[in-house]
């Protein structure tokens, strides 16, 4: 927090939380940190949390879902990267097993394989294996099973690199 600025009461946190919560899905955890940033104490924040969750600003389950959703529709990322920004986030795993369920599995698939159309389409290297290599790291960056992309680089590159 700047010099100039006081800390916040409870309750304009409250207010300042809950209109930001109320523009978009956010993570407990996130607000939390907010809250200790704009001046409150461990347990002014812990109390403006519970408020929150118990008037509906705040729902885990509600986050974790549009979390989910957004980032593999608008990001293009896998499960794998999905969960773990999520476990970032304190989601229980329990919650991110189930808001993972909302991606159809035939939609992933198709999601990774345009995916891996546009970046066969910048891959410089033509050797085989180099542009395998290339393929595999794109698609692990983004958080795709390995096995999943291996399956899907094979569809686009026409390439069968075995492992030796």
């Amino acid at each position: 927090m700047s010099r100039n600025k006081r800390p916040l009461t409870s309750s304009q946190a409250m207010n300042r939380a809950a209109a930001l919560c109320a523009r978009s899905e956010q993570a407990p955890c996130d607000i939390g940190l907010k809250l200790i940033k704009w001046g409150l104490n461990a347990g002014e924040a812990a109390q403006v949390l519970q408020q929150l969750t118990e008037q509906g600003f705040i729902d885990e389950k509600r986050f974790a879902h549009a979390f989910v959703k957004d980032r593999f529709a608008f990001n293009g990322w896998g499960k794998i990267k999905i969960a773990y920004q999520l476990q970032q986030k304190g989601i229980s795993s329990e919650m991110i097993d189930e808001a993972m369920t909302a991606i159809d599995d035939e939609v992933y698939r198709q999601r990774l394989t345009e995916l891996l159309c546009a970046k066969w389409r910048t891959v410089k290297e033509r050797d085989p294996r180099a542009a395998w290599a290339a393929m595999m790291r794109f698609a692990s960056s983004r958080g795709f099973e390995t096995t999943l992309a291996s399956d899907c680089i094979k569809k686009v590159t026409q390439i069968d690199v075995e492992d030796d």
